[in-house]
């Protein structure tokens, strides 16, 4: 499943293909992905320009000259192609060896510029939404996130007033979205890590019994900005098939402090701990029980 990073990196990819571009026409292959496609779909696309493209949490945001939005979510297996004049142009197309089956070609966006825009899925766990642009924050998709890890709202203090009195771990309460919007399993242990904070620790721990910031959150909100901005810049982390916008593998991965690095020697200079893997809440956590206490 790509990540928060992926998902920004897919969408600048993008945005300066489909920003104030319009649709000329939609071709939907089929009538649903992961759920069916919204009434009338390729009606309320067609003919409206794209006014801005957005990032909430792991959503894609389109937002149209009408005042709808078009959501979509790459699932575990969605990606975007661009395609100018029958081959890739700028920002290019996503990469699997010998490149996405065409059979799962299941929407394209056809520009009035000749560019087309398609989106690939061949598990279909992917999905398009419409909504009204004013509606959206009380949607069921958007109303109960949690604050936006690199926005303004994400601050020691909103952490500690969510921690207080949590009995769950760290890495549970990190991965809960309706703490923070789209920080997912990799980025949790490699913040976890950069802050020098147990994944077992009590989530409680961020906050004093006045319900103030404790060190520990107040080392935790930069060290989570610091590993998504360079993912970002780093184009993500390639698992598995997962490639970016511009076609070329993200290269995050091979910067993990911890994450998939089970039985390594620990990297923070003069530790010489081994990095543990362990299981929370059914995902893998990876971690160094020295500099992690």
């Amino acid at each position: 499943m790509p990540e928060l990073p992926e998902v920004e990196t897919v969408r600048r990819g993008l945005a300066p293909v489909l920003v104030g571009r319009r649709v000329a026409s939609l071709d939907a292959r089929r009538p649903d992905l992961r759920f069916p496609f919204p009434e009338r779909f390729a009606q309320r696309v067609a003919g409206q320009s794209i006014v801005g493209l957005e990032r909430r949490a792991k959503y894609l945001i389109a937002s149209l000259s009408s005042g709808e939005d078009l959501v979509m979510h790459l699932g575990m297996t969605g990606r975007f192609t661009i395609v100018h004049g029958g081959i890739a142009d700028t920002p290019g197309h996503y990469a699997h060896g010998t490149g996405p089956d065409p059979t799962h070609d299941h929407v394209v966006l056809n520009l009035s510029d000749g560019t087309k825009v398609i989106y690939n899925d061949p598990r279909r766990f992917g999905f398009m939404v419409m909504m009204a642009h004013r509606e959206r924050p009380q949607h069921a998709l958007f109303r109960d996130l949690g604050a936006e890890p690199l926005g303004e709202e994400l601050t020691a203090e909103y952490l500690a007033s969510k921690a207080l009195g949590r009995k769950v771990n760290l890495k549970a309460f990190l991965m809960d979205q309706h703490v923070i919007a789209g920080l997912g399993n990799i980025y949790v242990s490699e913040a976890l890590y950069q802050a020098g904070l147990s994944p077992d620790r009590a989530a409680a721990s961020l906050a004093n019994r006045r319900g103030a910031p404790t060190e520990r959150a107040i080392k935790l909100v930069p060290a989570i900005r610091d590993v998504l901005e360079r993912a970002i810049d780093a184009g993500g982390s390639t698992l598995r098939d997962y490639r970016h916008a511009d076609g070329k593998r993200g290269s995050f991965q091979e910067r993990f402090g911890v994450y998939d690095r089970a039985g390594s020697v620990c990297q923070t200079p003069g530790c010489g701990g081994e990095i543990r893997r362990a299981v929370h809440s059914g995902r893998a956590t990876f971690y160094c029980p020295r500099c992690q206490r």
